[in-house]
C-alpha cells in the first residue's frame, strides 16, 4: 500500500459539502409552510435534515480516516447483516409502513431503511468478489450467473417491501461494477433481455406501477390521478425561467407537488432558483462525478477501484433517475435526489459512502 496522501480530495469535499448545503436550504424552502400547516413548526423538516446531515458529515470524516481496505476485511459480514435487516423489515412489528412500502425499522420519526445500505453493501461485497476473481467474471456460468444470483436475491427481497426505486439503483450499480471488471457485452445482452421480460413482470404484478408507466407516456390522460406528479412537476419547471421566482417563491409547494422536500426537490429548486440555479446544481454533480471516477483509476489496487466505480456509479444513477422522473423523461420511482432530498437513511448513507470515497483518494496516484 502506498504512502497515504496528506490531505484526502478536497474539491470532492467542497462540491459534497456545497450539494449538501443547498440541500438544507432548499428543504427548508420546499417544506416550511407545510411543516408550519401539519406541525406547527415550519423548522419541522429543516431540523431533522440538519441533525441528518450531522451525523452524516461525522460519519464522513470518520470513515475517511479508516483505512479502505478495512472494508474489504468486513463486506461479508456487513452483506450478511443488511441481509438480516432486509428479512426483518418484512416482519410485521418490527417493519415500519410508510407510503404504501414496509420499508423501515425504527420508533417514532426517526427509522432506518435498511435497503439502502444494502446499497453499499453490496457494492463493498462485489468489489472485493471482482478483485478477488476477475478473471472468472468472462465465464458466463463461473462468474456472471453468481454474482447477478446474489444482486438479484437482494433485489428480490428489497422488491418484497416493495422498494422498485433502490432496488433499480442497486442492480443498476452492479451491473455497472461487473461491466467495468470485464464481463462480455454479449453475455450482458441475453441476460437484459431476461431482465427486460423481468421488469415488464413486474410492472404488470402491481397494477400502480402499470399507472406509473401509463402516465410517464402521457400524464394528461389521468391529470388528477396517475399523472398528477408528473404534470405539477413540470409546472414547477417552466415558471422558474432564467433566473427562478426567488428563494421561498414556489407556488408548487402549497399542496399540488405532493412531499416537495423529497423526491421532487429539483422540481422546487428550479422553480425558484430557475435554469440557472438547476445548471449550477448539475455542474456540482458532474464536478462529483469527474472527482470519483478519477479517484477510481488511481486506486493502487483493483479493490479500490471497483469499490470507488461502484460508490460514484450508485451517485450517478440515482441522480440520472430522479432528475429524469422530475423532468418527465422517466417513470415516478420514489428515488431521492443525493445530498439535496429529505431523509436520514439515504442522506447518511451518501455522506457515509463519499468518506469511503475520500479515504480512497488518499491513496491515489492521482
Amino acid at each position: 500500500m502506498p504512502a497515504t496522501k496528506s490531505t484526502p480530495d478536497m474539491i470532492l469535499i467542497i462540491v459534497t459539502l456545497l450539494l449538501l448545503s443547498i440541500g438544507i436550504i432548499m428543504v427548508y424552502s420546499a417544506s416550511a409552510d407545510m411543516a408550519l400547516y401539519k406541525f406547527h413548526d415550519s423548522l419541522f423538516f429543516a431540523k431533522r435534515q440538519l441533525l441528518f446531515a450531522g451525523v452524516g458529515i461525522a460519519a464522513m470524516f470518520f470513515l475517511m480516516n479508516i483505512n479502505y481496505m478495512t472494508w474489504k476485511v468486513w463486506s461479508k459480514v456487513i452483506l450478511i447483516i443488511c441481509f438480516f435487516l432486509l428479512v426483518a423489515v418484512l416482519i410485521p412489528g418490527v417493519g415500519m409502513v410508510r407510503g404504501g412500502a414496509r420499508s423501515w425499522i425504527g420508533v417514532g420519526a426517526f427509522s432506518i431503511q435498511p435497503s439502502e445500505f444494502m446499497k453499499l453493501a453490496m457494492i463493498t461485497f462485489l468489489a472485493k468478489y471482482l478483485s478477488m476473481h476477475q478473471k472468472k467474471i468472462t465465464s458466463f456460468k463461473k462468474g456472471l450467473i453468481p454474482t447477478l444470483g446474489l444482486v438479484m436475491i437482494a433485489f428480490g427481497m428489497i422488491m418484497l417491501q416493495p422498494d422498485l426505486g433502490t432496488g433499480t439503483v442497486m442492480v443498476g450499480t452492479s451491473v455497472v461494477m461487473i461491466f467495468v471488471a470485464g464481463a462480455r457485452i454479449s453475455h450482458f445482452v441475453g441476460l437484459g433481455l431476461v431482465g427486460i421480460a423481468g421488469f415488464v413482470g413486474l410492472i404488470i404484478s402491481a397494477p400502480y406501477r402499470i399507472k406509473r408507466i401509463t402516465s410517464f407516456l402521457d400524464p394528461w390522460s389521468d391529470p388528477l390521478n396517475s399523472g398528477f406528479q408528473i404534470i405539477q412537476s413540470l409546472l414547477a419547471l417552466g415558471p422558474g425561467g432564467l433566473l427562478g421566482l426567488g428563494l421561498g417563491q414556489s407556488r408548487q409547494k402549497f399542496g399540488y407537488l405532493p412531499e416537495p422536500q423529497t423526491d421532487f426537490i429539483f422540481a422546487i429548486l428550479s422553480e425558484e432558483l430557475g435554469f440557472i440555479g438547476a445548471v449550477f446544481v448539475l455542474i456540482l454533480f458532474s464536478l462529483l462525478l469527474w472527482r470519483g471516477i478519477r479517484i477510481a483509476l488511481g486506486a493502487p489496487d483493483l479493490f479500490g477501484s471497483f469499490l470507488a466505480i461502484g460508490i460514484i456509479g450508485m451517485v450517478a444513477i440515482q441522480v440520472m433517475i430522479n432528475i429524469g422522473v422530475v423532468t418527465g423523461l422517466m417513470p415516478v420511482t420514489g428515488i431521492t435526489l443525493p445530498f439535496l432530498s429529505y431523509g436520514g437513511s439515504s442522506l447518511t448513507l451518501m455522506l457515509a459512502s463519499i468518506g469511503v470515497l475520500l479515504n480512497i483518494s488518499r491513496y491515489s496516484r492521482y
